[in-house]
């Protein structure tokens, strides 16, 4: 049986443009470090992950509303719903 795709998933339209190309938003702003970084599907903000001290992504899908981020370390395209918590 093939894996199923969640519906925030699956109707995604065209991938926004990064916030920026330096890393975890948040991060730069506040002076602090990450581990990987994730892409908002929703409105192209970048965060870091949940590994990271300060689990931007996760904090902003939260806060924000925005179900959807994907990988945006080179050579990754995984992506992760919060509200279905599925790959994709």
């Amino acid at each position: 049986m093939a894996p199923t795709t969640c519906a925030d998933i699956a109707t995604l339209g065209a991938e926004p443009t990064p916030s920026t190309e330096d890393g975890c938003e948040d991060c730069l702003a506040q002076g602090t470090t990450w581990v990987h970084l994730r892409l908002c599907l929703t409105c192209g903000k970048v965060g870091c992950c949940d590994s990271s001290t300060e689990k931007h992504a996760s904090r902003h899908a939260a806060d924000a509303g925005h179900p959807v981020i994907r990988s945006f370390e080179p050579g990754e395209s995984w992506r992760w719903c919060f509200v279905h918590n599925t790959a994709g």
